[in-house]
């Protein structure tokens, strides 16, 4: 006689929006303004700001960061306090 022990697990995938953080050039902030808040409010290093503000110098706009919209969000808000132009899409 033998026992045999069935485990059943169940998977929960949980779909989470990717949505996508945009800066927009304009006349008005500096290179290095703009480099300092994507450190300071994104959380970039150095290296990825100065990429970042170079895209948005050069094309008009750069995907800055990707995420959750909530937290994207904030962030905006504390771009738009700075006078930066940006929205999450």
């Amino acid at each position: 006689m033998s026992t045999e022990t069935l485990f059943e697990e169940e998977v929960v995938e949980k779909q989470v929006a990717e949505h996508n953080l945009i800066v927009y050039n304009d006349d008005v902030n500096t290179f290095d303004y703009v480099i300092e808040s994507l450190i300071k409010i994104c959380k970039h290093d150095s290296v990825q700001a100065e990429q970042c503000t170079m895209l948005i110098h050069y094309k008009g706009r750069c995907d800055v960061k990707s995420g959750e919209f909530e937290k994207l969000t904030g962030m905006c808000t504390g771009l738009l306090d700075r006078g930066i132009s940006a929205e999450v899409e």
